[in-house]
């Protein structure tokens, strides 16, 4: 399982990863290590293999009202459930965006946002620039 990603602590701008002005990725410890409950662990393994899951969706999933799964999530890894979510399902799109020909669309459909141009939001918003940008700056890297 690989770990929660946040932008620096220490106020730094973007920096450079393969050559693309991205922000830099840097883990995000739990304040106790990974967590001990066992659904919260669930919750992770799922939300970072399908990041197209909703908090309603998973609470459904562990038989527990969404606020519930939420307060169970932050008690357990001090994050918030909704913003761990946001961060999974840009960095897979990201990835998909560097690694794969799918649309912008298709990319956007299959991280879980219905609306493309919520999605190009929500990406600008973390990598500072349009996934398109992102990937057109991706592929003169692998020149």
């Amino acid at each position: 399982m690989s770990p929660l990603y946040s932008r620096p602590s220490n106020g730094s701008s973007p920096v450079s990863l393969n050559g693309n002005n991205h922000t830099n990725l840097s883990p995000l410890p739990f304040p106790l290590g990974l967590p001990q409950e066992t659904r919260i662990r669930k919750v992770l393994q799922l939300v970072q293999s399908e990041p197209a899951h909703t908090i309603h969706e998973l609470a459904l999933q562990f038989k527990l009202s969404p606020s519930h799964l939420q307060h169970l999530f932050k008690q357990h890894t001090g994050v918030q459930l909704g913003h761990f979510m946001l961060e999974s399902r840009l960095l897979k799109a990201a990835s998909l965006l560097e690694n794969s020909n799918m649309s912008v669309k298709e990319i956007a459909v299959a991280v879980g946002y219905e609306h493309t141009s919520s999605f190009t939001r929500a990406f600008e918003r973390r990598f500072h620039v349009p996934p398109r940008s992102y990937r057109h700056a991706g592929d003169r890297t692998k020149c």
